[in-house]
């Protein structure tokens, strides 16, 4: 059978649709819908653009990807065209992640929407995560301590940007900068930006306009790849202190003067 068979029957099935409805929905009769399912022949083109803007999923998914795999329709679309793969379940019907590695992290930029480009990344299965769409990241540089470089970040994909919380730590994805890990406070209804603060001093925040944002991440949980030294434990916890409290280095500076 066909991909696009499967994926229209699957697709119908996932929203619990009759043939008749659905056919109903796109003003075609039963009996296409059904030959069009059992591979009988092939949609028309028409036919696969309504069916595509109707379950709002690119054509080229559609006729690619074998869309059984996934356990829902809940793809999500970035701008007008782009969306991110739904989540992808194994045998056991448990949810995978995709695992951005060092060595893929290069392209993500131009593959972040690419099908192709997502399905040959590694997965994992973490049973702990909370529901949602999540996906690792690696981490590059010491901005933001006590996060090690070479440690991965898992995210959950926000859907909406102004679903931000302020002073969360997220992965953010832009047309310029590629992929930073940093905490983000929205400046939405001021500037039409965010502004991205490290938690390493030694680090300047900067903002990012709005429409340089292709997707934004929520972190979940860290992998760390490499084992604390005594010394960097005992200043990460002082660290993680002081930004708990809120409480800035040249204000403590002060105090003791």
């Amino acid at each position: 059978m066909k991909i696009i068979s499967k994926n229209i029957r699957h697709l119908r099935g996932l929203k619990e649709l009759s043939q008749e409805r659905l056919a109903d929905d796109l003003k075609v009769t039963r009996s296409r819908i059904g030959s069009y399912e059992e591979n009988r022949s092939s949609p028309t083109l028409e036919f696969l653009i309504d069916f595509s803007n109707y379950f709002k999923i690119p054509i080229d998914i559609l006729l690619k990807n074998d869309l059984t795999k996934t356990n829902d329709v809940s793809f999500i679309e970035i701008g007008s065209k782009r969306v991110l793969f739904p989540i992808t379940v194994d045998s056991e019907n448990e949810n995978l992640i995709e695992v951005v590695s060092a060595k893929t992290s290069a392209g993500y930029l131009l593959g972040y929407d690419d099908p192709e480009y997502i399905e040959q990344l590694e997965k994992i299965k973490l049973p702990f995560l909370p529901t949602g769409k999540h996906r690792a990241f690696p981490i590059k540089g010491d901005s933001m301590l006590p996060m090690k470089d070479g440690s991965y970040v898992v995210a959950e994909f926000v859907e909406n940007i102004i679903d931000i919380k302020n002073g969360t730590s997220y992965i953010v994805v832009t047309k310029n900068d590629g992929m930073t890990y940093k905490r983000v406070y929205s400046q939405i209804e001021e500037k039409r930006s965010l502004l991205l603060k490290p938690d390493n001093r030694e680090y300047q925040s900067y903002e990012v306009p709005l429409e340089e944002v292709l997707e934004l991440w929520k972190f979940t949980c860290s992998i760390n790849t490499q084992e604390y030294e005594e010394h960097e434990l005992k200043l990460s916890s002082i660290m993680q202190m002081f930004n708990g409290l809120g409480v800035e280095l040249k204000q403590l500076k002060k105090l003791v003067k």
